[in-house]
């Protein structure tokens, strides 16, 4: 008996310095950082950021490898069942919360297969219309559309453009004709094309065309208005906190990952998010980094789990089904 028990207090010590070894260990090899959607879009772009940056902080190569399709499903799927070490990663955004109520055939569960490590920054929406459209605030424009359907493009059933329109829609007690598109490129172009009459963009793919006088901006989805927009008012302080819409961005490890290799990546992303070209670069976007006391892991786990409640409401509210095809 006394054997068994030296046995098993030599074995929870082995088990014990296990963990913290790995993370002074970590990377010994190379790591893989995977985007759900094509090269080039914010989520891609913000990859290529933290990639080199990462590398260059552990002194191992840190790798972006883009998997798109099945509406993010099949990058998500593959880091959910990826082996929890570490050296494989998913850079998503806020569409990973809303998936959870959109899609009720997942091949992995969110919360229970994914472990978010870090809240990296975020963005608001900011509603563009046509330069013709009749109002030119947002008072004005909700007014009008009291009286007047107007034509709101997004970019695809689901996606968060859609889910902004559905609560803007529905919290300023109006009726819209939605106007689906595959991304927001071509939603855009047809905006300035004066083809359709609004639609919810990042700040940094209409910053030229506002400013050149090619769109109008109505409002902006965040507590305070944005000095790059000056005539967007805005939306919490006209409709209330509900219209806090911010697009945020996170980096996740699959479930079972080591507590220690996870403090390591969000403590070294930490110190990236603090870096001040980058910080620039985010401020010039209208991006900013996820406040200090939410940059945790715990925080991250609250913080998804409080997305994905949010954005299953709006879905059910609004009755919104997608299909991955």
């Amino acid at each position: 008996m006394r054997y068994v028990l030296r046995l098993l207090t030599a074995l929870l010590s082995v088990l014990a310095c296990a963990a913290p070894s790995a993370a002074q260990q970590y990377p010994s090899r190379v790591v893989t950082i995977i985007v759900p959607y094509p090269a080039g879009g914010p989520t891609d772009q913000l990859a290529r950021v933290l990639a080199p940056a990462l590398s260059d902080k552990l002194g191992q190569n840190f790798i972006v490898e883009n998997v798109s399709g099945g509406a993010t499903a099949i990058a998500s799927g593959r880091v959910a069942r990826a082996a929890p070490d570490g050296y494989t990663l998913l850079l998503h955004n806020l569409q990973i919360s809303a998936n959870v109520s959109l899609y009720h055939n997942l091949p992995f569960d969110t919360e229970k297969d994914l472990t978010p490590v870090i809240f990296i920054n975020n963005n608001p929406l900011v509603l563009i219309g046509r330069k013709t459209l009749e109002p030119n605030t947002l008072k004005e424009l909700i007014a009008y559309m009291q009286t007047n359907v107007v034509k709101m493009a997004h970019p695809g059933v689901g996606a968060t453009g859609h889910l902004a329109t559905s609560l803007f829609a529905q919290e300023a007690h109006v009726t819209v004709d939605h106007i689906p598109y595959r991304g927001a490129a071509p939603a855009l172009q047809d905006i300035a094309g004066g083809h359709v009459d609004l639609f919810f963009a990042t700040p940094q793919s209409v910053v030229q065309p506002v400013g050149s006088g090619q769109m109008k901006a109505y409002g902006i989805t965040a507590k305070e208005p944005s000095p790059q927009f000056p005539t967007a008012a805005s939306f919490v302080q006209e409709l209330g906190p509900k219209l806090e819409i911010l697009y945020w961005h996170a980096l996740f490890a699959p479930a079972g990952t080591p507590d220690a290799i996870v403090e390591k990546l969000n403590s070294v992303l930490q110190e990236i998010m603090a870096d001040a070209a980058i910080l620039k670069s985010w401020a010039k976007s209208g991006v900013a980094p996820y406040p200090k006391d939410q940059r945790s892991p715990a925080a991250a786990r609250a913080l998804l789990k409080s997305e994905i409640a949010r954005w299953s409401q709006v879905i059910r509210d609004n009755n919104i089904q997608a299909s991955m095809q």
